[in-house]
């Protein structure tokens, strides 16, 4: 957060792209928002814009910002700008208004901790989709998320376990199962630091 100004922005990110070797990223993002006003948002995404004009990232996004936030971003960049919001999403935590807005303005929704640390892989509801289509909690929930239109990033330690969530493709969910999780939203959010916005 402290290398969001315009004198730290592009050097930091050039720090970066050396450690990496790379002469491009291919999506950049702004992690969090900031909760003040210490950097404007308009000086730190317009050095956002500038690392795509100059080649430094292909695509450029946004995370955690909420529907207001976005709003503001797209009022600075204009429509079409930003490729992507990356927001805690999974079926406890289905945050409709945030999707709803990006769906709406073509941004990319990528959801972060789809399983919810394991939580909703425990869920009765997840398991009873999982035995009837012979798969995986884990492939459900991934299903269902690319069912929803949404990119996800599941991690696991175990290479058994990514393997396996692969076969998440070919798990065809019915609108039964698809209305069975939209009901299992229950507001459970993990990601909540201290610096996070008011979320929606």
């Amino acid at each position: 957060m402290d290398k969001l100004g315009k004198a730290s922005f592009i050097p930091s990110l050039d720090e970066s792209l050396k450690d990496l070797q790379l002469e491009q990223v291919d999506l950049l993002l702004i992690h969090w928002p900031l909760k003040d006003d210490a950097v404007p948002m308009e000086e730190y995404l317009k050095e956002l814009k500038h690392a795509q004009d100059t080649g430094l990232a292909r695509h450029i996004g946004v995370s955690n910002f909420t529907v207001a936030q976005m709003q503001q971003a797209i009022d600075i960049l204009g429509e079409g700008v930003l490729y992507t919001n990356q927001v805690e999403v999974h079926p406890y935590l289905q945050n409709r208004q945030v999707v709803d807005f990006c769906q709406q303005h073509n941004l990319i929704v990528t959801g972060y901790m789809p399983f919810a640390y394991g939580d909703v892989l425990k869920d009765g509801s997840i398991k009873h989709i999982a035995e009837k289509h012979q798969a995986t909690p884990a492939q459900v929930v991934l299903a269902w998320m690319a069912k929803s239109g949404f990119v996800t990033i599941p991690s696991s330690t175990k290479k058994a376990n990514i393997e396996s969530n692969l076969g998440y493709v070919d798990v065809v969910l019915t609108d039964e199962d698809m209305v069975t999780i939209a009901n299992l939203d229950r507001g459970h959010r993990l990601a909540n630091p201290d610096f996070a916005p008011e979320w929606d």
